[in-house]
């Protein structure tokens, strides 16, 4: 496999396991430069871009990379700026051959148009509400976007739109930015993290003066991924009085993230209280029959036909988010395109074989840990052990809950891996934690969040 075709297969696995905004803003212009004896050199084009590779991505990308070649003894990331035009050059040489060529054809077939996203806004003129499916599992934070259209400002602002990984909150609120840039607004469209790295930047420049005005002249201003906001002390204080200027303007202020305000650790207090006085919307995982609509109607924009069974196949077995659906279906198209016929029930299980899995088999107790110490923001070493700390308590009984119903684990073996503890405690956390759970939507929404974290991130 070359250096290009196995980058392109680990950004295609990337891309199921983080948001739209931050493939796009930290994989652009990246590329494997070498690959010898299980090691790894990536290519990148600036400092930034290898700090976030570096730190936040590079199990994601080792992952992508042992699916794809199997075992990996290192990775490593370097700066080159001409990294775009050597992989040009790359794509050349390979279309001489007719398999690169069949590839070639095919992403030209899968791209059903070129959207190139507008440099003023930031947004992808992809998202559209023509393109928007609505049903039960996004119904409210439809309806809150578009009273939000019809009245900036001045209805649900702040509106804050939360849910997992791929669930359609990047296409809803930029569907809202392309639908008010038409109104002749002023949008920003940005992600936290380059929220945080414009200002870092201004600041190491001497424009923050200039940062500030950019963003405090908004009519729209489209935070996406609010939570990376998180323990960043200085871009808080500053998101807090862009916030407050615009708010006092009656500028409308429209953000995403992965869990509620209330659930983001080490946001500050002032900020968790300015989110919650707008309009909190939720969208969760979609159902089956929504599931199936939304495969129905992109085989049908690519011209694709096929039968009910496969259909059903896919929507019963890819059940986290959109996105991976919507790649599931993307691995079935390629097999037509590439084989010019349609995929026997036998083969399209075949072809699913890597993304249809049992979920227990993708995760285990330390994981689940992990996964819910980061996100209560507490320590896991904390809450595995004996620890009393009072803020591990809560976060420790879902961790033995989610242990129970994720793994099936004995109750004995629930107490043993948090710090040797009696099986009637691991008893009480989960009955706890069941009977809560009836009664408080907001934890049950937590811990689906907590779910879909733990299934999306590679063990």
């Amino acid at each position: 496999m070359t250096n290009s075709e196995l980058w392109q297969s680990v950004l295609s696995e990337v891309q199921l396991s983080i948001s739209k905004p931050n493939f796009t803003t930290w994989f652009k212009n990246t590329n494997i430069i070498s690959q010898k004896n299980g090691e790894i050199v990536i290519g990148v084009p600036n400092g930034f871009t290898k700090e976030w590779l570096e730190n936040k991505y590079n199990k994601i990308i080792i992952s992508a990379l042992r699916n794809s070649i199997g075992r990996i003894k290192n990775v490593s990331y370097v700066i080159v700026s001409s990294i775009k035009s050597t992989h040009e050059t790359k794509e050349r040489r390979f279309r001489k051959s007719e398999d690169d060529k069949k590839i070639l054809n095919l992403k030209e077939q899968l791209d059903i148009q070129e959207y190139k996203v507008d440099e003023n806004t930031n947004l992808n003129p992809r998202y559209s509400f023509d393109s928007f499916i609505v049903a039960s599992f996004n119904e409210l934070a439809y309806a809150a976007a578009q009273s939000v259209i019809k009245n900036l400002g001045k209805v649900y602002n702040p509106l804050f739109i939360y849910g997992g990984v791929g669930v359609g909150k990047t296409h809803l609120i930029q569907a809202i930015g392309n639908e008010v840039k038409n109104k002749g607004k002023n949008i920003i469209y940005v992600s936290s993290e380059k929220f945080s790295a414009d200002l870092i930047t201004s600041i190491r420049e001497g424009k923050i003066e200039e940062f500030k005005n950019k963003y405090r002249k908004a009519d729209v201003l489209i935070i996406d991924d609010i939570q990376f906001l998180a323990g960043k002390e200085k871009t808080q204080e500053i998101f807090f009085h862009t916030f407050n200027s615009l708010y006092e303007k009656n500028k409308q202020i429209i953000i995403s993230s992965d869990r509620p305000p209330k659930a983001i650790a080490t946001l500050e207090e002032r900020l968790r209280s300015r989110f919650e006085g707008g309009m909190i919307a939720d969208i969760s995982m979609p159902e089956y029959e929504t599931r199936l609509v939304i495969l129905k109607k992109k085989a049908e924009e690519l011209g694709i036909k096929l039968s009910e069974e496969a259909f059903s196949y896919i929507a019963s077995n890819i059940q986290k988010n959109i996105r991976e659906l919507e790649g599931a279906l993307n691995r079935v198209i390629a097999f037509i395109r590439l084989n010019n016929i349609v995929p026997s029930q036998k083969q399209l299980v075949q072809i699913l074989k890597t993304v249809v899995a049992n979920p227990q088999k993708r995760t285990n107790y330390k994981k689940i840990a992990e996964i819910v110490a980061e996100f209560y923001d507490v320590n896991v070493n904390d809450l595995i052990n004996r620890s009393r700390k009072q803020e591990v308590v809560k976060p420790r009984q879902i961790a033995m809950y989610l242990m129970r119903e994720e793994l099936k684990s004995s109750y004995p073996f629930i107490g043993q891996k948090f710090g040797g503890r009696d099986h009637t405690t691991a008893i009480y956390a989960c009955n706890k934690i069941e009977e809560e759970i009836k009664n408080n939507i907001e934890l049950e929404q937590e811990i689906n969040l907590i779910k879909e974290r733990i299934y999306s991130e590679p063990l």
